[in-house]
């Protein structure tokens, strides 16, 4: 019944805001074996574009019910006929997890983000990238820090595959407990997801995603997490 309520309001989102694809994932990576949902929306316009997307995890309760809800959104600027834009975002979310008879939660620090973009398309817009510098101030963590950040995608073979994704490197401030109880400090996280996907149609594509990380969510060091998933894109 939670998972059934959980996906309503999911849908109810994408029938709201007109979101491009719906993503359901599979992660295979160690410790994980659950499923997230991925909304995202990527809408340009004659001021610039704005890109959100929302992620679900589904392994709470052994996967009854939503461990977390994050999301992101940003909106670029254009200035003037260059390549470049403003850029402001913001992200934020939180967790939760079974605890005896009830559920502990925590909050994902809230990250406020500004700079510049840097974008370039070829002429039919099969392929592009865009480069990101960025002031990031994290709430209770890093009054000043950066966000590097490119954004790419590459549609081939007639646009039956996909290859897109981000790659993020930023400085954060994470500590971590060592198995003989030392404590291991860290400043700076990366995190890249490439994605490659089989157009069958318009609407549905099929593909994977390999979660790429460094110091990222609770974990030290180098972490591959891969993951099966399909796409249900909004024409």
């Amino acid at each position: 019944m939670k998972k059934t309520v959980a996906f309503l309001i999911v849908l109810f989102i994408v029938a709201s805001v007109k979101a491009q694809n719906l993503q359901v994932h599979y992660d295979f990576g160690k410790d994980r074996k659950y499923v997230t949902s991925t909304v995202e929306m990527f809408k340009p316009d004659k001021w610039g574009s704005t890109f959100f997307f929302i992620d679900m995890n589904y392994d709470a309760d052994n996967g009854k019910t939503i461990s977390l809800a994050y999301w992101e959104i940003a909106r670029g600027i254009n200035l003037g006929k260059s390549p470049f834009a403003a850029h402001v975002e913001y992200n934020g979310g939180f967790g939760q997890f079974k605890a005896g008879s009830g559920y502990g939660a925590y909050q994902i620090n809230d990250a406020w983000l500004a700079g510049l973009d840097y974008n370039i398309n070829n002429a039919d817009f099969t392929k592009g990238i865009t480069f990101q510098a960025l002031y990031k101030y994290i709430k209770d963590k890093n009054d000043a820090s950066f966000q590097l950040t490119a954004v790419w995608y590459m549609h081939m073979l007639n646009k039956k595959v996909t290859f897109d994704g981000f790659a993020d490197f930023w400085r954060e401030d994470n500590s971590f407990i060592n198995s003989d109880a030392s404590v291991s400090k860290t400043k700076y996280v990366f995190l890249t997801e490439p994605q490659i996907w089989y157009n069958f149609t318009e609407n549905i594509s099929v593909g994977s995603e390999i979660e790429i990380s460094s110091n990222f969510s609770g974990n030290k060091g180098l972490m591959v997490n891969p993951t099966l998933a399909a796409k249900w894109n909004f024409k």
